[in-house]
C-alpha cells in the first residue's frame, strides 16, 4: 500500500514563516500514528462485538445466561460508536482538508536497437531517464475530490539536437516523451460520486479535466501501476475530457456489471491570444478533434471479467508534409475502434497458491478508418479499411519474492490495424501498435517494501508493414512492406525491427 505524505495548506502557510518545518512534521506523524492506534483499536472492538453476538445466539439458548451476554453485546457497541466516531474525528482534522502528496521517481537505462529495411543499423547503448511525477489528491467531502498529476520526463543532460523535435510536445505525449525537465501538468480532474442517481439504487461517477488516460487496462500491468481509465490496447494519450460512470450490478444482479460514458477534445481549433479575435475559430485544416466512447463491462467477480470498449473519433490529422512539418497537419477523416477482453485473475480454485496469483488475458481489437471526401484518403486508401490486433498476456508469481510479478506478452497486428497508443511507455514505438509481431518479456522485484522496486524488461518488435507509428493519412500512415520501402526509396527511414532493453529502479511514497 502506498503511503501519501499530508500536507495541509495550513501546513504551507506555517512551512513559509519562521515556524520549524521539522516540528511541524512531528505533528503529523504523531498524528498519523494515532489514527493507526485508533484504527487498531476499532478493528479489534470490530472483532470483539462479532463475538459477543455469536455469543449471545448460542446463549438464547440458556435463558439464565442471555440477559448478562447482552448488557455486554450493548456495552461493547457502545465502545465501538465512540471510537469510530473519534476516528472520524481525527480523520477529519488530518486528511479532510489536506492535500495528500505522494512522489514517484524513477530512473531508467535502456539499450535501443533498430534494424532498417535496407539493413542498415542505428542504436543507442545506454540511453538513461529521469522520470517524476507529483501526485495530489484533495477529498472535499465524501461525494467529491480532486487529484492532479505534476510530470517531468527527462533524458540525462537533456538531449542534443533533437530536442525541439516538430511532434514532441504534441499534446498526445506531452509527459510521455524524454526530452527535458519542464513541468507539465499530467492529469487535473474533480471527481463526483454518489450511491444514488436520479432517485435509484445505482452507484454513479462523473468526472471532468484532464484525464489519466494512458497506462490503462492491460498495459498497467507491465507497468507495475493501477490502471486508469480506458483500455490500453487501442488507445493510450494524453487527453482532456469526461467519463461518467453507472454501477448496474444492484439493477440487474450481475456481478460487476457497469456501462462509463467518455468524450473529449483532442485539439482545439483557435486562434492565438495576440491576434485579431483571439481564440476564435481558424479557417483551417485543421477542425476541433472529438473523442466519444463507451466502456461497457458485462461481468465482473473479482476473478474472471470480461469488458469491452468503442470508441470514434472525427477529423483525425496527418503531416501536409513529413519533410518539412513547419507545414503543419490537415484532417484526414475518423476511426471507429473496438475492443474486449477477457481477464482471469487467478486460474482455477484452490488449485495451487501460485495459480491463485496468476493473471491470464487475451485481447481483440478492430479499427475502421472513416475517410473524409477533402482529405486524401486514410492508411493509403480513399475507402474505408479494416485492421486487426491480438494480445495475449501471463503474469505469474515472482520464483525469487514473495511480492515480485514476471510476465510475458505478445501482440500481434494486421497490415491496416491503427491504434492511438501513442503515450505507450515503450521508447522504441508502442508493440500495440504493431503491424507485424511483437514479443515481450519482463520481471518487477521489490527492494524496499512498497517503496523501492526495480524492472527489468525486454521488447522485440518485428514490423512486417511500415507505419505502426505514424498518423492516419497517406503521408506517414500507410502501410508499405519492407521491400515496398526500400524500392519507394524509403529503406533507411522506415523500421523493420527493433528491440529495447530496459533497467529501471522505482521509488514511490
Amino acid at each position: 500500500m502506498k503511503r501519501p505524505l499530508l500536507l495541509s495548506l495550513a501546513t504551507i502557510a506555517l512551512l513559509s514563516s519562521n515556524l520549524n518545518a521539522a516540528t511541524m512534521y512531528d505533528k503529523f506523524q504523531t498524528m498519523e500514528l494515532e489514527m493507526k492506534k485508533m484504527k487498531q483499536e476499532l478493528k479489534t472492538l470490530k472483532e470483539e462485538q462479532a463475538a459477543v453476538a455469536k455469543a449471545v445466539e448460542a446463549a438464547k439458548e440458556e435463558a439464565q445466561n442471555a440477559s448478562e451476554d447482552e448488557d455486554e453485546e450493548e456495552s461493547v457497541t457502545e465502545q465501538l460508536e465512540e471510537l469510530q466516531e473519534s476516528v472520524s474525528d481525527l480523520n477529519r482534522a488530518t486528511n479532510g482538508n489536506h492535500v495528500k502528496f505522494g512522489v514517484d521517481y524513477r530512473y531508467t537505462v535502456e539499450n535501443l536497437q533498430y534494424k532498417m529495411a535496407d539493413g542498415s543499423e542505428q542504436n543507442n547503448d545506454a540511453f538513461m531517464t529521469n522520470r517524476f511525477w507529483l501526485n495530489m489528491n484533495w477529498a472535499t467531502t465524501k461525494h467529491i475530490s480532486f487529484s492532479g498529476q505534476l510530470a517531468y520526463n527527462k533524458a540525462f543532460g537533456a538531449r542534443s539536437g533533437a530536442q525541439t523535435g516538430p511532434y514532441e510536445t504534441f499534446d498526445w505525449i506531452a509527459n510521455e516523451n524524454a526530452y527535458n525537465d519542464t513541468l507539465r501538468i499530467r492529469s487535473a480532474y474533480f471527481y463526483y460520486k454518489n450511491d444514488t442517481f436520479l432517485g435509484t439504487d445505482i452507484p454513479w461517477t462523473f468526472s471532468i479535466g484532464r484525464r489519466p488516460s494512458t497506462n490503462g487496462h492491460l498495459v498497467n500491468l507491465r507497468d507495475d501501476d493501477h490502471a486508469a481509465s480506458p483500455m490500453g490496447h487501442n488507445i493510450n494519450v494524453e487527453f482532456d475530457g469526461l467519463s461518467s460512470k453507472f454501477a448496474l450490478e444492484e439493477l440487474t444482479g450481475v456481478d460487476g456489471m457497469y456501462i462509463k460514458v467518455c468524450a473529449g477534445r483532442g485539439l482545439s481549433n483557435a486562434k492565438p491570444r495576440l491576434s485579431t479575435a483571439p481564440y476564435t475559430t481558424e479557417d483551417t485544416t485543421t477542425p476541433d478533434i472529438d473523442l466519444a466512447g463507451l466502456i461497457f463491462t458485462p461481468y465482473s467477480d473479482g476473478q474472471y471479467s470480461f469488458n469491452t470498449q468503442y470508441y470514434y473519433a472525427n477529423n483525425l490529422i496527418d503531416a501536409i508534409d513529413p519533410t518539412n512539418p513547419s507545414l503543419g497537419f490537415k484532417a484526414v477523416g475518423g476511426l471507429h475502434a473496438f475492443t474486449a477482453n477477457i481477464i482471469a485473475n487467478g486460474i482455477g480454485d484452490g488449485i495451487s497458491d501460485f495459480l491463485d496469483d496468476t493473471t491470464l488475458f487475451v485481447s481483440g481489437a478492430v479499427s475502421i478508418t472513416d475517410p473524409s471526401k477533402n482529405g486524401g484518403g486514410m492508411l493509403g486508401r480513399l475507402d474505408p479499411k479494416t485492421g486487426y490486433s491480438a494480445w495475449a498476456g501471463l503474469q505469474i508469481p515472482s520464483l525469487i519474492s514473495e511480492e515480485g510479478r514476471w510476465g510475458i506478452e505478445y501482440n500481434w497486428g494486421s497490415k491496416f490495424w491503427r491504434s492511438m497508443t501513442y503515450g505507450e511507455d515503450t521508447n522504441i514505438g508502442s508493440k500495440l501498435a504493431v503491424r507485424g509481431d511483437a514479443y515481450e518479456a519482463y520481471f518487477t522485484e521489490p527492494l524496499l517494501d512498497d517503496v523501492l522496486s526495480m524492472q527489468i524488461r525486454y521488447t522485440y518488435i518485428d514490423y512486417k508493414f511500415s507505419g505502426s507509428n505514424g498518423f492516419f493519412g497517406n503521408a506517414t500512415g500507410e502501410p508499405l512492406s519492407m521491400d515496398q520501402a526500400v524500392a519507394s526509396g524509403l529503406g533507411s527511414f522506415v523500421v523493420d525491427t527493433a528491440q529495447d532493453i530496459r533497467f529501471y529502479i522505482r521509488y514511490r511514497y
